[in-house]
């Protein structure tokens, strides 16, 4: 099965291939960079899910493949579940993980270790011509005070997930980050769906 993922991060295309490859065998993953170039939308929803929709349908219009495309990010209890789907770019342009990760700690820095709590939340969107899927994910844990680890991408340097206590989730392997991630929990739901169907 050739699949589009609607995206040009590496890391979340590693993602999908490490977590659906071996439960979706003979999987064939290509990104935006592995299609011919289209107008990508505007993710003007209102939600994860609004925003997963939008691009999966139309990576599927333009390439004719089924697409999937997710839509995700860190919603933090004391800022009232922000930043939500403005994750991306909180800190405003241009897109920077270093300047979202510095807005977040500084807008906590009063806050008390006991309020940082906080969950990474996924939607995924699955479109062919038959169907549309949506699933989602999420992962709790807190936000620390200070930037940690060296892998994983956008907020994951000051996010301590609750499953791994000690650790953020950039210090943790691939592996295991799979097993407990909002898009880990996402994928397998998707992987799910798409096998039942």
């Amino acid at each position: 099965m050739r699949l589009h993922l609607a995206s040009r991060n590496a890391k979340k295309i590693g993602e999908l291939n490490r977590i659906l490859g071996p439960l979706l065998p003979g999987l064939d993953v290509v990104g935006l960079d592995d299609v011919a170039t289209y107008a990508e939308p505007v993710e003007d929803g209102s939600t994860f899910a609004d925003n997963a929709l939008i691009k999966a349908r139309a990576g599927f219009a333009a390439t004719g493949l089924p697409t999937v495309a997710d839509d995700s990010g860190l919603c933090v209890d004391a800022l009232n579940g922000m930043p939500g789907v403005l994750s991306a770019r909180w800190a405003g342009p241009p897109r920077s993980d270093t300047r979202n990760n510095a807005l977040v700690l500084a807008q906590l820095e009063d806050v008390a270790d006991e309020r940082r709590g906080a969950g990474f939340a996924c939607a995924i969107a699955y479109v062919d011509s038959d169907r549309e899927i949506v699933v989602s994910g999420e992962m709790r844990g807190t936000i620390r005070r200070a930037i940690t680890g060296e892998g994983g991408f956008g907020y994951d340097p000051m996010f301590e997930p609750a499953e791994a206590p000690g650790r953020t989730s950039a210090e943790l392997t691939p592996a295991e980050k799979d097993a407990i991630s909002h898009r880990g929990h996402a994928l397998r739901a998707l992987a799910e769906a798409l096998r039942t169907v």
